[in-house]
């Protein structure tokens, strides 16, 4: 069947996958799947009670909720109802919430966790247009899920649901997707269903998916990133495990041997990191093979580049060190698609090496959402690249800067009630300006190497991007965030915050004290970070070079408000923070 709306999936499920494990959640100790079937019918129950509560085609519905088959739910029951979903972060600012509720006229919202009722004070007092709120947990105050699925099913709308269906258009906003950001107030990108259906259709053969397959989520289903993946595991029929937080993602694995997951670059980070700490702690032989795999791993070219020795190696190390490697994340993985910022290209290799097939991707919310990405098979990925550009998209460099321009069935209709953001993002011939800067590698991958507005210049006139001087940063296992800074000045410098988890680990087997309190202050911690950042700095520029460093004792976080909910730094935001050690540092003399 032809798909053009994104509830279309549904038709093709029900011939294609009508499994009865398509979505599950973890409840009382134990796995809970949910059928095609129920899914189907709780959708529909769900379009069907907001159709009853007098809601209209077109109206707009909050979503402010942790990942699970709920949040799946009231997402195609909105879409069946003709409704528009409004898709926001929980750790949401109070600021922003009041903004997006107010600025988006959201008539309902659905929540899941109890904490959020602070939080919906501010819509009572903020949102004039919010009448109804859901609760998918039992809340005292508020009324539960289960009470919107008995009105619906009590007040079946079959034929007029089937009258809103035939009358949805692909070129219809399905849902609007504020964007954090790190500078300004949210914009709300209008996503058609066109966007997410062609960015579908086009990667539908990223990975060879089959619907025996099971993947694992828990990147927030409120991002267009995750959205999508989800979207592309019903298109095949994938069945979806939600994992219980991010710290059981590991367990998870474990529990349901996915063939894939998604995840952001911080999160491979820490599994690396886990991987070095756990083969810091052998001694002796084990040790020296253990330092020797990483060692191999670090050299790893795709194809058998590095010849037969290396690979003769490679399946010693396999043997040895790698598989299990692979059985931390549940032995069956075959495929990890990484996206969201700039992934590090060691990462890469040690992973692939390792049999993980770690696919890096780029998009943006507004192109909803890959406009490159590596791919199978092994010939159409390149280390330290996004990979290939998808089929139906056109992207052009910008001749002054090389910016990388978009165009394409998967790029939205612009911001909602914001003419002049859409005006900036949109040039006069339609190209959409990403604000990333790029470059085409072998004439096939395209490779992200600045991000426009990040990038500043020396006192001395030199330009430095700072994400990729921060990825090396992180490289320290006790490194656990980092900004780069040095507009303006006669050098670059870097805020640290530590990871107290792994500094914690290694002074108990180390055997040294630890003081959480003054970090900032640990002799030995600094002097870990100072011989990491003066090994990294022999591989840079000299005016790329850290001259200065400054561990900060904090945990930067998307509550404490120096990180947008998909982790990226909020610059401005941080400097003014630590303004006076910023001082100190370029006050200090040369």
């Amino acid at each position: 069947m032809a798909i053009t709306r994104v509830f279309d999936i549904i038709e093709r499920l029900r011939t294609y996958a009508p499994k009865a494990n398509l979505l599950n959640e973890k409840k009382d100790g134990k796995w809970r799947g949910y059928s095609f079937q129920e899914f189907d019918e709780i959708t529909d129950a769900v379009a069907s009670g907001l159709l009853s509560i007098g809601l209209q085609p077109g109206d707009k519905v909050m979503l402010i909720a942790a990942n699970s088959p709920y949040w799946n739910f009231v997402d195609f029951g909105c879409q069946k109802a003709g409704l528009i979903t409004v898709p926001v972060f929980p750790t949401i600012s109070n600021d922003d919430l009041a903004f997006i509720a107010k600025h988006s006229e959201s008539k309902a919202v659905f929540f899941s966790e109890a904490a959020f009722t602070k939080k919906m004070l501010i819509l009572e007092k903020e949102a004039p247009n919010l009448k109804f709120a859901y609760a998918f947990k039992k809340i005292e105050g508020y009324t539960h899920f289960d009470e919107l699925l008995n009105e619906g099913r009590a007040n079946p709308a079959g034929a007029r649901l089937k009258e809103i269906q035939n009358g949805i258009s692909e070129m219809d906003v399905f849902s609007i997707l504020y964007t954090s950001g790190t500078t300004g107030q949210p914009k709300g990108v209008m996503v058609l269903h066109r966007n997410l259906v062609q960015n579908v259709l086009t990667c539908q053969d990223l990975a060879p998916f089959t619907p025996e397959w099971r993947a694992l989520s828990f990147l927030p289903l409120n991002h267009v990133y995750e959205r999508f993946v989800n979207a592309i595991y019903l298109f095949h029929g994938v069945s979806i495990y939600y994992a219980e937080s991010f710290e059981s993602i590991g367990d998870n694995c474990r529990e349901i041997h996915p063939q894939m997951f998604v995840a952001v670059p911080r999160i491979l980070e820490r599994v690396l990191e886990r991987i070095i700490g756990a083969g810091e702690k052998l001694t002796g032989f084990k040790r020296k093979i253990f330092d020797w795999s990483v060692a191999l791993a670090e050299r790893y070219e795709y194809e058998g580049a590095n010849g037969a020795w290396y690979e003769l190696q490679r399946a010693i190390a396999d043997r040895l060190v790698y598989k299990k490697w692979r059985a931390a994340v549940g032995g069956e993985v075959q495929v990890i698609v990484s996206g969201g910022a700039a992934l590090n290209p060691r990462i890469e290799r040690v992973f692939a090496c390792a049999g993980l097939d770690l696919l890096q991707g780029y998009g943006l919310t507004e192109t909803a959402v890959v406009v490159a990405v590596n791919r199978f098979p092994r010939k159409d990925r390149a280390f330290g690249t996004v990979g290939i550009i998808v089929d139906n998209t056109t992207v052009k460099l910008a001749e002054e800067d090389g910016e990388i321009l978009v165009k394409g069935p998967s790029v939205m209709k612009g911001y909602f009630k914001n003419e002049a953001a859409t005006a900036e993002t949109f040039d006069q011939e339609g190209w959409l300006h990403t604000g990333d800067i790029g470059t085409m590698v072998n004439g096939r991958f395209l490779k992200i190497t600045d991000r426009k507005k990040e990038l500043f210049k020396t006192s001395a006139g030199k330009y430095i991007s700072p994400v990729a001087i921060e990825n090396k940063i992180k490289e320290c296992r006790f490194v656990e965030q980092c900004m780069v800074l040095g507009d303006t000045q006669k050098f670059a410098s870097a805020l640290i915050t530590p990871s107290r988890a792994n500094y914690k680990e290694y002074c108990k087997t180390a055997n040294l004290p630890y003081n959480e309190t003054a970090l900032e202050k640990d002799e030995h911690l600094h002097k870990l970070v100072n011989d990491h950042i003066r090994k990294m700095n022999t591989t840079l520029a000299p005016y790329e070079q850290i001259k200065r460093q400054r561990i900060v004792n904090d945990v930067w976080s998307v509550d404490s408000g120096e990180i947008t909910p998909k982790l990226s730094l909020k610059r401005k935001i941080i400097t003014e923070k630590y303004k006076a050690v910023v001082a100190e540092i370029f006050g200090a003399g040369d």
